[in-house]
């Protein structure tokens, strides 16, 4: 999918993802070696944007097998079309010889409607596969997966096997709700994944706010950190930390203080206990004190701090 390591970097910068060099070349081995990505850590910290940004840098599309609790394999793999079969039985009736060539027939692949498993092998060029949250399906659904990330095929009962046009770039992800087994892990090439540096969200923020000055984005790096520091249920993403950053920038302000407390909260507080804390007397307030020592950090230490 990239012919040097020089070119996946100069691609996904230019996507907007922003990356560590070491991190780059574990996704250009990867690509080099057909060997999926297991990303692990948690929600919200860009696992998910890694393989968009990745298919955009590659010039190819994504393929999204979203895994939820109870997601079938119909809907990973695909199912044959009732509906046209029956349609073709009604429009076909006595140009057949018997039954047996009906069957046949029905069984074609003209008859079945792929799902994202599927999709990603039967594409002329490589796309990327992206499996999100493989931690939310059971270890029999899991085991399911082993087959493509091993030998590239198929195996589909009453259709038969569907070998892989091209190798698809296998990015898996978990939000760690339940541990993946070793068989996963075995084939996969595996990276942690945490929220990014204030350092680093600082640039990632000022690449989508670049009408904001430095002082404007090391704040809200320093408040990301604040607020996930703060043990809440859900703390604040990368995504949720620019919608923040934006929504300060349609309100004409480029610095957060007590009174924007009511109308940001539903940017940063997403379950009522979050919301119940930050309605605190001083709560947001210490937040947004803690925050801005945090940024002040970042410019004392040239923006290296963690």
């Amino acid at each position: 999918m990239f012919e040097s390591l020089a070119t996946l970097s100069d691609r996904l910068s230019a996507t907007g993802y922003f990356i560590d060099p070491v991190m780059t070349q574990v996704v250009f081995l990867a690509a080099k070696l057909q060997k999926p990505l297991l990303l692990e850590g948690p929600a919200g910290s860009g696992k998910t944007q890694l393989a968009i940004s990745v298919a955009a840098a590659a010039g190819t599309h994504v393929e999204r097998l979203q895994c939820y609790r109870g997601v079938t394999e119909e809907k990973a793999i695909g199912r044959f079309d009732e509906g046209l079969q029956r349609l073709y039985m009604e429009f076909s009736r006595g140009q057949h010889e018997n039954w047996q060539a009906v069957q046949a027939n029905l069984k074609g692949r003209d008859f079945f409607r792929p799902g994202p498993l599927m999709r990603a092998l039967e594409c002329d060029r490589p796309c990327v596969l992206l499996v999100d949250e493989i931690d939310k399906v059971d270890e029999g659904f899991e085991a399911l997966l082993l087959e493509i990330l091993s030998a590239w095929q198929l195996s589909i009962p009453e259709f038969g096997t569907v070998t892989a046009k091209s190798i698809p770039f296998v990015v898996l992800t978990s939000n760690e709700e339940r541990r993946l087994g070793d068989p996963i892990r075995r084939r996969s090439l595996y990276v942690r994944v945490e929220h990014p540096t204030p350092a680093r969200e600082s640039e990632i923020i000022a690449s989508r706010t670049p009408e904001a000055d430095e002082t404007f984005h090391r704040e809200m790096a320093g408040i990301a950190l604040s607020f996930r520091n703060y043990s809440l249920e859900k703390p604040p993403s990368v995504s949720e930390m620019i919608d923040f950053a934006n929504a300060l920038q349609l309100l004409g302000t480029d610095h957060v203080t007590e009174e924007h407390r009511d109308v940001l909260l539903p940017f940063l507080a997403k379950t009522e206990k979050d919301r119940r804390h930050l309605l605190l007397r001083e709560g947001f307030k210490s937040l947004l004190d803690d925050g801005a020592r945090f940024a002040q950090t970042l410019v004392l230490r040239g923006g290296s701090t963690s």
